[in-house]
This record gives structure tokens, sequence and C-alpha cells, in this order.
């Protein structure tokens, strides 16, 4: 068995970090199992409520803050990588795991290298989303794969996507859920009765980057062609451009727009407020927000696309829809017009969640494994060292 893991997420905001944080939580609460949480020392989350700072080893690596600040982290890779090389020999891990691809990935995945411990890479998109990552992220992260041993993706439409890549046939690809993200301050909440919501009309949020494959187009009409006497609150609330559908839906009636950075310790009372959580989505592979609202036991309102209908099956709460603005206003009507409802009771279930996903993960690495020594398999992978 594969005892002592590493887990590394070195992005600076956003869900990445807490992802590596939930899964890192979960492995080392599995038996027999020892963790090491690699973050940017940048990390956003470090200064957050509740963040577990004496519950597991956390190793903080210097990144970068800017553009300017990535190509020297880049250009000081003689530097870096035998100093992550020192780390690595002294912890002695059994199995690191890339978390989410990030721009520096390449440092840590050549020190595992020298290291001979073996990669296992989580891929969260098989594509970039138009307007989302960095310049050249598609073509950092297929060459961490290809160093990887292992490959897991967070939904099958992300494997098959995956699978259609050049070079990509012949790889082993594993499948993981991604489960309900767990902030402190929901969490706390769950174990407690919940608070009494004031009356008042429903309350819808749709939250996160605000890009044009979120669908603000789809949103937009929709609002537009609901009835005008129907009582409800809309906000859209995350960063993005300023764009014109942006403008189009800010002087809506029952619509504020609030583009700006949403902090990580802000994130649990802004999705208290909501009654619902709005994924208009034209494209995705699975959603963080969507995992955060059913975390919360929020009502969703999702389109039926990409990876969502897999991610959202079977859970309590939850309304799909086709990616068309008739649908979507039809769907928002219905959900108006029930009012508002209590939340689900999600919360209490999160640990047990990301435990089986992180046991179902581990055992499908470490038969993953076996097939390649026992070469009863034939995938074309650089082999577990």
């Amino acid at each position: 068995m594969m005892k002592r893991v590493l887990v590394w997420q070195w992005g600076r905001r956003g869900g990445g970090p807490r992802f590596g944080l939930n899964l890192a939580q979960a492995i080392a609460r599995l038996p027999g199992r020892e963790v090491m949480l690699s973050l940017s020392r940048r990390a956003e989350i470090l200064t957050a409520p509740g963040f577990p700072h004496d519950a597991m080893t956390v190793w903080q690596v210097e990144t970068y803050g800017s553009l300017s600040g990535l190509l020297v982290r880049l250009l000081g890779a003689p530097v870096v990588i035998p100093r992550l090389l020192r780390m690595l020999r002294c912890w002695r891990p059994d199995l690191a795991i890339c978390a989410m691809a990030g721009p520096i990935d390449l440092l840590m995945a050549c020190a595992l290298r020298c290291a001979g411990v073996p990669l296992i890479v989580i891929v969260h998109d098989a594509l970039p989303h138009p307007g989302d990552g960095f310049p050249l992220q598609h073509t950092l992260q297929n060459i961490l794969i290809r160093q990887a041993q292992g490959i897991v993706a967070l939904t099958h439409h992300v494997a098959n996507r995956l699978r259609e890549q050049v070079g990509m046939r012949e790889r082993e690809i594993m499948v993981a859920s991604l489960p309900p993200f767990d902030y402190p301050a929901m969490q706390r909440k769950g174990r407690m009765p919940p608070a009494e919501r004031p009356p008042g009309p429903v309350r819808l949020l749709m939250f996160g980057r605000l890009l044009a494959y979120k669908g603000l187009d789809l949103l937009l009409e929709a609002l537009k062609r609901l009835p005008p006497t129907l009582e409800y609150e809309c906000r859209i609330v995350g960063s993005g451009p300023d764009s014109g559908e942006l403008q189009k839906l800010a002087v809506l009636p029952h619509v504020s727009v609030e583009n700006r950075w949403v902090e990580e310790e802000e994130i649990a009372s802004l999705v208290d407020w909501a009654d619902a959580m709005v994924l208009p989505y034209r494209e995705a592979s699975q959603s963080g927000v969507g995992a955060v609202a059913i975390a919360a036991g929020k009502q969703v309102l999702a389109t039926r696309v990409g990876g969502l209908e897999e991610q959202f099956a079977g859970l309590p709460g939850v309304t799909l829809c086709d990616v068309d603005v008739t649908a979507l206003t039809d769907a928002l009507e219905a959900l108006i017009m029930a009012g508002p409802a209590a939340p689900h009771q999600v919360v209490q279930q999160t640990d047990l969640l990301w435990d089986k996903m992180a046991a179902t993960m581990l055992g499908d690495v470490e038969k993953c494994r076996r097939r390649q020594e026992t070469s009863q398999v034939g995938v074309v992978v650089a082999p577990f060292s």
C-alpha cells in the first residue's frame, strides 16, 4: 500500500487549493495513510478561517504573484528543482497527487522523477474553456500528463474528451467523483439547527467566473422573458470582463451584478444568502460552484451540458434543463413560483463522500500500478517506480 501521500496544488486563489485541502484531509482520515499537503505560500486559503494548520503537515512553496514572477520561477528551475528534491527525500512520499494542474507543476514533476516518486494528475478540464485559464495552460497540462504514471478525471465526460486527444488513446484514465466542497463555515452551520429564513422572494445566485461560456447570454434572455409579476432577487457575483451581457443584466429589475473577486472567507456567507444556485452554462466539465451549493444543501438549477448531469445525478434539489433560453426560462419560473425551500441536509455527509472518493481513487491507483507491473493490461504509460 502507498502509505505516505503528497498532495499539492499551487494556485493562489479559487477552488484549486480548496480541492487540494479537502482531498488531503480525506486521505488523512483513511486508515494507514499519512499526508503532506503542499500549497503556495501565497495561497489565500492559508489565512482563511478554519484552516487546519495543526491537523496535517503543510509544505508551503514560494510560487509567483505575476507574469514576471512566473517567468522568474521557470527560469530558476535549476535552483528550484533541487530544493523540491531535498524536501521529497526528507519526507519520502510513496505517491504524489497533483490536485489541479498549474503553470509551474512541471518543476515538481521533474523533482518527483528524480526522487523516484510516482505521479498522479487529477484533470479537471480536458480542454480550457474560452477566456479561462492562462496562456499555454493546455500545452503545459499535456506535458504534465505525459510525465504522470496515472491520470484521474472527475467525470466520464472529461475522461472521454481526454481519450480523443493525440497520444491519449493508449493511456489508462481513471474516473473519480467530485464531492461537495466543504467550507468550514458551512460545516459549522450544518451541525446546528438552520437559522430561520426571513420572509421574502426567492433568492437566486449565479456565482463564479463571469465568462461567456458560463451562459451569461442565456441567463439574460431567460430573465427578460420571465413574467413581470414574479418576485425574486437574483445576484450575479464573481469576476470577469465587463461584457455587454453583464451591463444588460445589471439594469434588469430584481437583478444585481457584483463584478469582483470573492475572498475565501466570504464564500460561505454568500452561498448561505441564496435559496438556489443557477448554473446556465453553455459548456462544463464539472462544477466547483455546484459542489459548493450541494455542500450547503441549496437547490441547483443547471443546464444539461458536459459533465453536469453526471455530477448531479441522483442528488436532491437539482433541476436540469436543456441549453436553451425557453427551457431555462421555464425552469426559472417554476423555481420562483415554488418559493424558498428548506436546505437539504447534505453537509453532515460531506466528509464521508470525500473519504469514499479518496479511498476509491487510491484503490484504483494501486490496481493500475499492479496491472502495469504485471503487464496484464497493455497500457503504454510510464511505469510506476
